[in-house]
């Protein structure tokens, strides 16, 4: 049987529309609220129809030394340019979420996107606290 952690995909998101990118300052002050933007489709754009679609973005923090995930924020999207007629609709959410956080402890910043076709994709940061 399959796990779901053997289903998750990851790649070079120069090369692959799907993984979230995450930008953000490598090191923070504690307890400081920072901002950090997680994109997908940032070199090569994500479509965003009702066939083909990022539907949420998630981003988590896993503090050093542990192997517990803290989840950030979560970003659902729901229009995708759907529309009764064959043409498309008047709106659309870009993939695109930021989350202003505060950390105490250094750890890893990791952000999933699921794809209604492709399934669920991640990428991760190290963050250090100084």
């Amino acid at each position: 049987m399959n796990t779901l952690s053997s289903t998750v995909k990851t790649a070079d998101w120069k090369a692959e529309k799907h993984v979230p990118v995450i930008s953000a300052t490598a090191s923070v002050k504690p307890g400081v609220p920072f901002d950090v933007e997680v994109d997908v489709g940032k070199e090569i754009p994500h479509p965003n129809t009702a066939q083909h679609h990022i539907v949420w973005i998630a981003l988590h923090f896993v503090p050093e030394g542990t192997s517990t995930s803290i989840e950030l924020g979560r970003a659902d999207f729901s229009a995708h340019g759907a529309s009764l007629s064959d043409a498309s609709g008047p709106a659309a959410t870009a993939p695109s979420a930021r989350f202003r956080v505060c950390i105490s402890a250094p750890g890893t910043l990791h952000a999933t996107a699921y794809c209604n076709l492709h399934g669920l994709w991640t990428s991760a940061s190290a963050l250090a606290v100084d």
